[in-house]
């Protein structure tokens, strides 16, 4: 391994607002032999996901902020090269959370294997993974939708908020989704079968989720946060439930995010929000994993990737993220 040179990215400062290259650095070093009980896992696949950012402020949350000048760390699809484990052998294909480097020493504890005949390993970062789970958990524990209903769910276009749309209309209900371009829009009604999606960026966004919503709004996945989800929650049923996934339009905020209180809405219709992590359903993840790997072999969901080519673009892939510039799963290919 001596003879390997390990690529990684380094956190090297904490972003104000919009990160920057300013906040990474890429280092060099030889790769190091595995002990006993280690692998090494060449990275196929890097995945950049939104909720990195909050990762990068120092502030109090739900998961342990990265260290500065220390390796970032996501999930990343890999390859055995060697072994120091009878649990694995070369040409292994695996999974785990692994730091961002094109090389990964690490206890064979830290990855499980993952089966190429039953889907891409791609897919393994997103519908089958991470995204694919945040999607199921969160709308069938918490949205729960009931045949008939409305759900509309925000960045809906992304790899979450696809799969949203999707499992909705599985379970009988109606799906409008809201996303940034027409042609996401034209996407996720001509593609995925939503029932209506709204460009937030250019319609007048009260009138056209009225129009989208004429029996109101029964579930909202939310993963947007900010003036799009304060228009839906105009149209809040009575008892409607709403899953809080994420608030991507603040994240880069340096400024308090402020806008209308809702706490009357959500008393007037007795409705449920409620925030949730993927790791709430750490005991329950294979259970998601069966139901929507059944569902993808049956042909009822489709997913999307958007797929940057190289290591070194892998901080350009995080940093598109808050453009929208992504259709699903933003992946970087790594080898």
């Amino acid at each position: 391994m001596s003879q390997l040179m390990n690529k990684s990215i380094v956190f090297v400062s904490r972003p104000v607002g919009m990160p920057s290259m300013d906040n990474f650095e890429f280092r060099e070093a030889p790769v190091q032999a595995p002990a006993e009980g280690q692998v090494v896992v060449r990275s196929i696949y890097l995945s950049v996901d939104p909720y990195m950012r909050g990762r990068m402020s120092d502030a109090k949350s739900y998961v342990e902020p990265y260290r500065l000048n220390e390796v970032i760390s996501g999930g990343i699809v890999g390859e055995i090269v060697e072994s120091k484990s009878d649990q694995f052998k070369p040409g292994d294909k695996v999974i785990g959370m692994l730091g961002w480097q094109l090389y990964n020493v690490v206890d064979a504890k830290l990855v499980r294997k993952v089966d190429e005949s039953i889907a891409p390993l791609s897919a393994y970062l997103s519908v089958l993974g991470l995204t694919g789970l945040t999607a199921y958990f969160g709308l069938l524990d918490i949205g729960q939708p009931k045949a008939g209903e409305t759900v509309v769910v925000s960045g809906a276009a992304g790899a979450v908020g696809m799969l949203v749309g999707q499992i909705a209309k599985i379970k009988g209900a109606r799906a409008v989704g809201i996303a940034g371009t027409d042609e996401k829009c034209a996407y996720l009604v001509n593609e995925l079968g939503f029932d209506a999606a709204v460009n937030y960026k250019t319609a007048d966004l009260d009138k056209a989720l009225a129009e989208a919503c004429p029996n109101g709004v029964d579930v909202y996945f939310d993963n947007v946060g900010g003036p799009v989800s304060d228009a839906v929650m105009n149209l809040l049923n009575d008892y409607a439930r709403i899953p809080l996934c994420g608030a991507i339009s603040s994240y880069n905020t340096t400024d308090a995010d402020v806008g209308p209180r809702i706490q009357t809405k959500i008393i007037k219709t007795r409705s449920l929000m409620k925030g949730f992590v993927l790791g709430d359903y750490a005991s329950r993840q294979q259970e998601g994993m069966v139901e929507l790997g059944k569902w993808l072999s049956e042909g009822k969901l489709k997913y999307e990737e958007t797929v940057i080519e190289g290591f070194d673009h892998v901080i350009d892939a995080f940093l598109k993220l808050f453009e929208g510039a992504n259709l699903g799963k933003m992946l970087v290919k790594v080898g």
